[in-house]
């Protein structure tokens, strides 16, 4: 899930931050034409207890931030979503750069990777379908260039949702053939 956002960035004493929401709740977001999710507040709660989040640079393993399991990222829910503040590492080149291009306004979006638990699934009447996360396993979040799904999580998506239409049409069929036998 992806969305443009207001990074700032702060200097206390020698230490610098970035710091912004990496989640927004209920906020609709289209995954592509017709096909919308988003986040349930209570999604998360078991992974801000439980999870060692990582701050990485466009979801690279190898552009790591911060964490919260060494306190170099806080995460904290509010009734807006989640709201992230990472300390960067003034010996860390790579960091010291992306902050540079996030005080400019270069980069002003953010992304973050999960696993999906559990999820609501609405059919509209429109003809979109909408995915609600209700649980996720959120292992990192993610300032991002271009903010857009890894293709793995499109393709597992598309997946998702072809087999719920595939479900439905088989549910269709079943209660047609009910009523056609009841007739």
């Amino acid at each position: 899930m992806y969305f443009k956002t207001e990074f700032q960035v702060r200097r206390q004493d020698e230490d610098r931050y970035i710091e912004g929401y990496f989640i927004r709740f209920n906020e609709e977001t289209e995954l592509w034409k017709g096909i919308f999710e988003e986040v349930d507040p209570d999604s998360v709660d078991e992974s801000l207890k439980n999870n060692d989040i990582r701050c990485l640079f466009n979801h690279d393993t190898n552009i790591v931030l911060g964490r919260t399991g060494n306190s170099t990222l806080e995460l904290k829910k509010d009734s807006k979503g989640i709201y992230g503040r990472v300390r960067i590492n003034p010996n860390d080149k790579q960091a010291m750069d992306i902050y540079a291009r996030i005080e400019r306004g270069d980069i002003n979006a953010c992304s973050f990777g999960f696993n999906i638990i559990d999820e609501e699934i609405q059919n509209r009447d429109d003809g979109s379908t909408k995915f609600i996360l209700k649980k996720i396993d959120l292992h990192e979040v993610s300032p991002v260039t271009f903010p857009a799904y890894p293709t793995t999580s499109i393709e597992a998506r598309k997946k998702d949702i072809n087999e719920y239409k595939k479900r439905q049409l088989e549910t269709k069929k079943t209660k047609l053939k009910e009523r056609l036998n009841n007739a």
